[in-house]
């Protein structure tokens, strides 16, 4: 599957709206950002080899690891890898059920959201 930029980034738009309100409303200061696919440069800071395939990645500071006293910060991102997505799924609705997943694994990320609970979501 190939789609244009706008075509796959209006798929992770209705893709966020499906994320369950309770996740979506804890989503502050938080931007979501497409990019074809994650760099080299960004693979070797995570340690992980030049094929490894990735879906998206969350980039900042988890909330439970900042401090009220920390100045304001940036907005965090979560980035969402076009190309191995796309590879990866053959239809639209497989597209975005798996771009969800992703968005909602890494926001879970960014609010420390374990893995039990992300399973009782049905995103385990």
């Amino acid at each position: 599957m190939k789609l244009s930029r706008e075509k796959f980034e209006a798929a992770v738009e209705r893709a966020i709206a499906r994320i369950p309100s309770e996740i979506r409303e804890r989503m502050h200061n938080l931007v979501i950002h497409v990019e074809q696919r994650p760099s080299r440069e960004l693979l070797a800071d995570m340690g992980e080899p030049e094929d490894e395939i990735l879906f998206g990645i969350y980039d900042g500071i988890p909330l439970p690891e900042r401090s009220a006293f920390d100045p304001p910060l940036h907005p965090d991102r979560i980035l969402i890898f076009q190309e191995p997505l796309e590879e990866y799924c053959e239809t639209i609705d497989e597209l975005e059920e798996e771009i969800e997943i992703t968005v909602v694994h890494e926001v879970a990320h960014y609010l420390g959201i374990d893995d039990d609970r992300l399973e009782e979501l049905g995103y385990g």
